[in-house]
């Protein structure tokens, strides 16, 4: 298996059908503001940040939802229950209210399989997660319906195929 160089992840991410932006740079870290699709989950926001540190970590960080309003106690105990069940995936509410659900790797050890697997699974629990989270992303919980176009990053997602079997703990 080949270490994952972080001058390699845009190409890497590129092979798998990502649309890479330029990266912003925070002191030794390296920060990719990414879209992904999912087959039911649509425009996935999340940051893929590589801190190059040593003993540092490479971490998917996904926007699950805008900030939780009221309803935040019962939202933080289903955030609570999806760690239990998922894992390898670790979900929070960030310092703005949002919730979001992270991987982390160690940079030093990540292999290009371990990344395109953390891209994966962000993604693929984000899917099995949509009907729970309706209410938190869109006015009144009403899923958008599918307008039929393509998915992006389909080869991300046929990368690891037998991920969906394994994503539950």
């Amino acid at each position: 298996m080949t270490l994952l160089q972080v001058a390699s992840i845009p190409a890497l991410l590129e092979r798998h059908g990502v649309v890479v932006p330029a990266p912003h740079r925070r002191d030794d870290a390296t920060v990719w503001d990414l879209e992904l699709d999912g087959e039911r989950r649509r425009a996935l926001r999340l940051s893929l940040i590589h801190d190059a540190r040593p003993g540092g970590v490479l971490v998917v960080w996904a926007h699950l939802a805008p900030p939780l309003g009221d309803g935040l106690r019962k939202a933080y105990r289903r955030l609570l229950e999806w760690n239990d069940k998922y894992l390898f995936a670790k979900f929070g509410i960030a310092e703005d209210g949002r919730p979001v659900l992270s991987i982390e790797l160690r940079a030093e050890q990540a292999t290009e399989h371990d990344l395109v697997e953390a891209l994966a699974r962000t993604v693929l629990i984000a899917d099995r997660l949509l009907d729970e989270t309706a209410a938190w992303i869109w006015i009144g919980g009403r899923i958008p319906a599918d307008d039929g176009s393509p998915r992006r990053n389909q080869p991300l997602l046929r990368a690891v195929p037998d991920l969906a079997d394994r994503l539950e703990g």
